[in-house]
C-alpha cells in the first residue's frame, strides 16, 4: 500500500523568469521543511523551464516538474494538479510572491488545531498578507485591512457572495481534498471553490498574520486593490459589475450541481436561492438577499450589490 506523503506544495507558472527564483528561494529558505513542491507549467514560453531546472539540481527529490500538454489556465491548472496529487495537506502556490520564513510552519500549526476539533472533516486555512511593489518593497502591512475584508464570515451565505479567501495563503486538507470532483467552468477562482467546499463540508480558519508578501506588478493576473479604487470602479462600471455579479450566481449554480446530493435540504436550500437572483424580479432579489444574509464585507459594498441586482 503506497504511503501518502505529508505536504504537498502546488506552484502554477506560466512565463514567470521574471520573480520565480525568490519566489523558490523563499519556499526552501522556510523554517519548515517537510514538503514536496510539485511545479505546473501551464506552456511557458519565456525562461522558465531553466529555471525550474536549475532549482531541480539543487533539491532533486523534492521538486517535481510537470509540464501541461495544453494551456489550463490558472484555475484548472490549481484544481486539476490538487485533484491527481495524495497528501496529507496541499498548500497554493504563486509565482511571483515571496513566502515569509514562518509560511509553512504557522499555517500547519493552525490547520492541525483546527483539525483536532473538526476530527475528520474537510478544513480550509487562509491567512494575511503584506502588499508590496514589483520590488517587494511594502505598500500595506495587510490585506485584508486594506481592502476591508470581513475575513471571519466564512460561512456558505457570505461565501456564496464574496470570496474571503487569498489564494497565495490557502491551505487543506486531504478530507477536503476527497470532495474534489469535477471542475465547472462557471469556477471564479481556485481559492474561492476551496472556501465553498470547506463552508458547506467542514470548516475554514483565518490565520490572523501576514504570511507573505504579496507582490503587485503590471502581469498580475489578480492583483490586490485598495478600497477606495474598489469603490470607485464599481461605480463607473456598473453594468460589467452586475455581470459579475451574476457570474457568481451561475458559480453557485454550478456548485449545487456538482454537490447536490452531499449537501442537506437547508444548504441545498440556500445556495439556490442565490443561484436564482438573476432570474427573479426586483423584490425578490433584495428579499432572498436581506433573509439568507448574502451580504459582502462592508455597508459600501453591501449597498451596491443592492444597487446592482
Amino acid at each position: 500500500m503506497k504511503t501518502r506523503e505529508h505536504l504537498f506544495i502546488i506552484m502554477a507558472v506560466y512565463n514567470g523568469e521574471t520573480y520565480l527564483s525568490e519566489q523558490l528561494s523563499s519556499i526552501f529558505e522556510n523554517s519548515y521543511q517537510d514538503f514536496f513542491l510539485h511545479i505546473y507549467d501551464d506552456g511557458s514560453t519565456d525562461g522558465t523551464t531553466t529555471i525550474i531546472k536549475k532549482w531541480q539540481e539543487k533539491h532533486p527529490e523534492r521538486i517535481i516538474y510537470h509540464k501541461n500538454r495544453k494551456n489550463k489556465g490558472v484555475i484548472q491548472n490549481f484544481l486539476q494538479a490538487a485533484e491527481e496529487l495524495d497528501a496529507d495537506y496541499y498548500m497554493f502556490c504563486d509565482q511571483d510572491d515571496f513566502w515569509l520564513k514562518h509560511k509553512i510552519k504557522d499555517t500547519l500549526d493552525y490547520m492541525q488545531g483546527l483539525e483536532d476539533r473538526a476530527k475528520k472533516l474537510p478544513v480550509a486555512v487562509f491567512g494575511d498578507a503584506r502588499v508590496t511593489d514589483a520590488k517587494l518593497t511594502i505598500v500595506s502591512d495587510s490585506f485584508q485591512k486594506q481592502s476591508r475584508f470581513h475575513s471571519e464570515k466564512t460561512d456558505l451565505a457570505h461565501l456564496l457572495m464574496e470570496n474571503k479567501l487569498l489564494g497565495c495563503t490557502v491551505m487543506f486538507n486531504h478530507a477536503l481534498k476527497e470532495r474534489l470532483g469535477s471542475f465547472p467552468p462557471q469556477i471564479r477562482m481556485h481559492d474561492w471553490w476551496i472556501g465553498l467546499v470547506a463552508s458547506a463540508f467542514g470548516t475554514i480558519g483565518y490565520l490572523d498574520e501576514p504570511l507573505l508578501l504579496y507582490r503587485q506588478h503590471e502581469k498580475n493576473i489578480i492583483g490586490n486593490t485598495s478600497h477606495k479604487s474598489y469603490v470607485k470602479n464599481r461605480l463607473e462600471h456598473l453594468g460589467s459589475q452586475r455581470e459579475v455579479l451574476y457570474q457568481t450566481c451561475a458559480q453557485a449554480e454550478a456548485f449545487l450541481e456538482a454537490y447536490h446530493d452531499s449537501l442537506n435540504k437547508e444548504q441545498r436550500m440556500l445556495i439556490h436561492a442565490f443561484a436564482a437572483l438573476p432570474e427573479t424580479n426586483w423584490f425578490l432579489r433584495r428579499y432572498y438577499i436581506i433573509k439568507y444574509g448574502f451580504f459582502k464585507s462592508g455597508l459600501i459594498r453591501n449597498l451596491g450589490v443592492l444597487l446592482l441586482v
